[in-house]
């Protein structure tokens, strides 16, 4: 057999696709996954199901990381590995994550349908809370599989009503007994959409990211004074969303201020009580820098939690800080991005080297074993909400090149 001929079902992984979009569609074209939920749950189901009709021996550890491993001619070899995630953000998109672990799905289904045996096991891995949407921080499976993450503190995290990951994990059944420990892996290949305008915009179909920029969260708390709004006269307020909303402003303001290249967002907030007549007592927001430049990140936290500081200090709104998440800059493995140009060049899809701007399991990951990321256009450069899509071509292409990829690797003794 000419293995260099293979290539992906398109039509089949596009079917594998939108039938795990059923599973938590959302009135505007997206998914709602969250992790540990019930969708989280019956996404699963089917996909074990998915890889017992393969005849891929399936695990699952004490984090419900979902392991599917097809044996090599030397089984004793260290794996090729590849997945991505299945969960989702709150009203999401429909390829974010699940891409990754279909196009794995599919890449295994091919060899197993052409009968190709190749030297080393290969497997394919679902993740447990990438997003870190539901349960801060994110990627927390990889993260405690690669001995960055404590499990038990990963246990106690709770989401906004107060739930714990780990009676979460237990309840939805797929808290596994095999330790979240890592073993060695010959090469990890993530399959992902880009998130972003590059590709689109250089007219390119595959992106091959050097690494992945550092993640930084924050949580910050802020105290005031309920009170009254009609009774309550403005001068001597202890009006904590007012405090919120100037600091907001200055993590918007950080990156210019900083210089580099930096970004600095405010996602998410909650504000208590949270009526219309009642002066705000009790504010949580989340910070979030990123940059290739770990430095860079840490000096301009330093800035802006002095900015923090002082705001709460004019506004007299005590202030807590929670520094949730660090993951430095990743750098992933030169051979095995070189590789993903190479195939792509191969198989007659055009290129581009580039930096991914978002977090993936992939940077725990090259802390562990030789990592690449495989990238495929989104359009607009729209992710993370429901309008986010890519072409299926370009899904079908980028499954081309993961297939070759994870071939290469694997083949090798």
């Amino acid at each position: 057999m000419d293995i260099s001929r293979l290539r992906v079902d398109g039509k089949r992984l596009r079917s594998s696709l939108e039938k795990m979009t059923e599973i938590g569609a959302t009135p505007g074209g997206g998914v709602q996954r969250l992790a540990l939920s019930d969708q989280d749950k019956q996404a699963r189901d089917l996909f074990v199901q998915w890889l017992e009709e393969i005849n891929l021996e399936w695990s699952t550890d004490e984090m419900g990381n979902i392991f599917g491993r097809r044996r090599g001619k030397k089984d004793d070899l260290p794996p090729v590995m590849s997945g991505s995630h299945i969960d989702s953000q709150p009203r999401g998109g429909r390829f974010d994550g699940i891409l990754g672990v279909m196009g794995a799905l599919e890449v295994l289904r091919t060899i197993h349908d052409r009968g190709v045996e190749t030297e080393r096991p290969i497997v394919i891995v679902d993740w447990t809370n990438e997003e870190g949407s539901r349960f801060a921080p994110a990627m927390v499976g990889s993260g405690v599989w690669a001995g960055k993450l404590e499990r038990n503190w990963v246990y106690g995290r709770t989401d906004i009503q107060g739930k714990r990951f780990g009676e979460e994990l237990a309840r939805m059944g797929y808290q596994g007994e095999l330790p979240a420990r890592r073993w060695p892996v010959h090469a990890y290949y993530e399959y992902h959409i880009e998130q972003g305008p590059i590709l689109e915009r250089e007219g390119k179909t595959i992106g091959a990211p050097k690494g992945i920029v550092c993640l930084h969260w924050y949580d910050v708390y802020l105290e005031g004074t309920a009170n009254q709004v009609g009774p309550t006269p403005m001068e001597g307020r202890n009006d904590a969303l007012c405090a919120a909303a100037e600091m907001i402003l200055k993590v918007n303001a950080l990156p210019a201020k900083m210089g580099g290249h930096m970004v600095a967002t405010v996602g998410e907030i909650q504000n208590e009580p949270n009526s219309r007549n009642i002066i705000p007592d009790r504010v949580h927001f989340t910070v979030d820098i990123r940059s290739w430049d770990d430095d860079l990140a840490l000096r301009a936290w330093e800035d802006v939690r002095r900015d923090f500081e002082s705001i709460a200090r004019s506004r007299g709104c005590p202030i807590r800080i929670e520094e949730t998440w660090r993951v430095e800059h990743a750098s992933f493995d030169e051979r095995l991005v070189k590789q993903v140009l190479n195939v792509a060049q191969m198989l007659g899809y055009s290129s581009h080297s580039m930096v991914s701007g978002a977090g993936h399991d992939a940077s725990y990951m090259s802390q562990v074993a030789p990592t690449a990321m495989i990238f495929v256009p989104s359009i607009g450069g729209r992710s993370h909400v429901e309008v986010e899509n890519t072409r299926w071509e370009d899904c079908e292409a980028g499954t081309n090149v993961l297939l070759h990829c994870i071939l290469q690797s694997a083949l090798e003794e």
